[in-house]
């Protein structure tokens, strides 16, 4: 499959490096392209054959059907009101954990999520989904933890777009689980925000996920 990436940091990279391994091809949308040319050669060393990753300015048309937005919340809301009807149709991943400046609780207001809000700002037939934001970029290069895939939790309204990203998250060798609809980002965002929170008090700092074990 076709993946489009906004962003081009830390995450970006992580989940472009899994989604590469999983046999997809992907796009890196950067602000400054001119200068991911470096994060292009990273990535294709441990890209399945055949697959391709390239880089291309934020704002340059989008083709793909799975659009993964990296870009720190609240500046993604800038961002996707800007690509508006490129959105349109599309499914749109939003990993963000959207802290205060203290890092103590979350910015967005009661009973709402960053996803959620981002679903207010792109057209109603944008398909938005919640992943990605309870996993650190260390561990999603490798894809699992302490020996076991990562748990990707995903919520969304569109039973269609979800089983879409299930299989992208499969194929990148990691475990999906469906957390329902996309007011549940709500409750996966906290837990996000929980794991920032514990980071000083584990052994590998940034090198821990929650993993639901059966």
């Amino acid at each position: 499959m076709n993946i489009s990436i906004l962003g081009t940091g830390s995450m970006a990279r992580a989940i472009a490096n899994r989604m590469l391994a999983g046999g997809n091809n992907v796009t890196l949308f950067s602000r400054t392209p001119d200068k991911a040319a470096e994060i292009v050669l990273e990535l294709i060393q441990g890209a399945k054959k055949g697959t391709e990753v390239k880089v291309a300015s934020l704002y340059s048309p989008i083709a793909d059907p799975v659009v993964i937005n990296t870009i720190w919340y609240p500046a993604s809301m800038e961002v996707v009101r800007k690509l508006g009807g490129q959105l349109s149709g599309k499914i749109l991943v939003d990993i963000s954990n959207a802290l205060n400046q203290t890092y103590d609780n979350l910015s967005t207001p009661p009973g709402t999520s960053a996803a959620e809000e981002i679903a207010k700002a792109v057209p109603r037939d944008t398909r938005v989904l919640k992943a990605f934001n309870t996993t650190y970029a260390g561990l999603l290069s490798q894809g699992q933890v302490s020996g076991q895939p990562l748990d990707i939790f995903i919520a969304g309204d569109d039973e269609a777009a979800k089983a879409t990203l299930v299989k992208l998250v499969e194929s990148a060798g990691m475990h999906p689980l469906d957390a329902g609809p996309l007011r549940r980002a709500q409750w996966i965002e906290a837990l996000g925000a929980l794991s920032i929170t514990l980071q000083s008090k584990v052994s590998k700092p940034w090198m821990s996920s929650f993993k639901i074990m059966d």
